[in-house]
């Protein structure tokens, strides 16, 4: 019995490519017959406790979330940490050292695009992104916008045709990955730091979209992160291809992970992400998780 369908990886309007309120989401996950949905937006807690108060209100259960980006073996891998106290110390001061660090690498960004000749300018990324660390794919957002309004020819590529949906990412790809000319050492926490204190705020640790092209978590990399605290592995998302998703339900299943599901829901940013379209993810998923964790 599956009790009811859940989205385990959603984002608010406070990360800095989100586009719906807590309030929105929790509407919208009442209209597509949601059981619980999680709201984990990139490093702030922002969204509480007023997604809290409207779930509560709305009558949708609200799973209190964070996507934390770490390092690990120097690649950047994303935790989810549902359950947690979004209020204790502990994560707090986790978050303000993501922060600090990701805004200078946000800042390198955007110093290296300058040299190449692109106009984007620090003062309008943090406009755009409402204050919070810009991720590389909301810069990238920003400067498709205005390469498209003025018709740079250097963006057609990202703006126009077949390409123009997944824009953000392709132009992450050609510029900020290590080969590209963009490219800025990652600074942020240490993903086993973070495993090492999350288990005393309540959170039970899952690894975000395993699959994804800057992570690509091996079966060696899982049974060392479940062996420092990971309980759960992000089997189902849009990140992932069909064979990826077999793969992963496969290690989760040997490594006693909790396999989950998340769309990653963001909004402009992610258009082939549909709202309440994620039909793997059930309310098992849920009460598995609430097993793992530690009061």
């Amino acid at each position: 019995m599956n009790n009811g369908r859940v989205d385990l990886h959603v984002h608010s309007s406070n990360s800095s490519d989100g586009d719906f309120a807590p309030s929105d989401l929790l509407r919208m996950a009442k209209e597509k017959g949601l059981r619980a949905i999680s709201i984990a937006d990139h490093d702030t807690v922002g969204a509480y406790p007023e997604a809290i108060e409207w779930s509560v209100r709305i009558g949708v259960e609200l799973i209190p979330s964070v996507e934390m980006t770490t390092l690990y073996g120097g690649r950047e891998f994303h935790l989810l940490l549902p359950f947690m106290r979004w209020d204790s110390r502990t994560l707090g001061g986790l978050l303000g050292k993501v922060t600090e660090a990701r805004m200078e690498e946000a800042k390198e960004r955007v110093a290296k695009l300058q040299t190449l000749g692109f106009d984007i300018g620090w003062d309008e990324v943090i406009l755009e992104t409402r204050g919070g660390p810009p991720l590389g794919v909301s810069i990238a957002q920003i400067l498709i916008n205005k390469g498209q309004k003025a018709k740079t020819p250097s963006l057609r590529k990202y703006y126009e045709g077949a390409n123009r949906l997944l824009g953000p990412y392709l132009f992450y790809r050609d510029y900020f990955l290590e080969e590209g000319p963009a490219f800025v050492p990652k600074r942020t926490v240490s993903l086993l730091d973070v495993l090492d204190a999350v288990s005393g705020v309540g959170a039970v640790p899952v690894l975000a979209h395993p699959g994804a092209y800057f992570e690509r978590a091996t079966r060696e990399d899982l049974v060392a992160l479940r062996e420092r605290g990971l309980a759960g592995l992000e089997v189902y998302s849009s990140y992932h291809e069909p064979e990826q998703v077999q793969a992963y339900r496969a290690l989760a299943g040997e490594l006693g992970l909790v396999a989950t599901a998340g769309s990653d829901f963001h909004g402009r940013i992610k258009p082939q992400v549909v709202f309440g379209e994620l039909r793997e993810g059930t309310y098992e998923m849920v009460e598995a998780l609430k097993m793992r964790r530690k009061h």
